[in-house]
């Protein structure tokens, strides 16, 4: 069974993901976000059919404590947050790796040797 890329955050942020073809989105306006885009994480982590969920990383500020850790754990869906720098380098890194269980980047690195 495939899954799907879910989306959570201001309408700007979904707009692009959205014309590349991700279905499943939780719109939350910036004024809105410090009341309702718990609830919108929420919904996306208990969705069966997601396995993957696209946040900007500035946006975990506005996450309570239980949603902001279901959040960093959470290994499937996986959450992958984009922007302010969070995700480049060691951050993506440490995403996938514990989103499948390797690091992929270790060969470069000498690692795995």
């Amino acid at each position: 069974m495939s899954q799907e890329i879910a989306v959570v955050g201001s309408a700007e942020f979904t707009t692009g993901f959205r014309l590349a073809g991700v279905q499943t989105f939780e719109n939350v306006p910036d004024d809105e976000k410090p009341d309702e885009l718990d609830a919108a994480v929420e919904s996306v982590l208990e969705n069966d059919d997601v396995g993957i969920v696209v946040m900007h990383a500035e946006d975990l500020e506005y996450l309570s404590r239980a949603t902001r850790n279901a959040v960093e754990t959470s290994v499937e869906p996986t959450v992958v947050t984009l922007g302010s720098g969070e995700a480049g380098g060691t951050g993506l890194r440490e995403q996938i790796k514990r989103a499948i269980g390797i690091d992929l980047m270790a060969e470069e690195d000498g690692e795995n040797e």
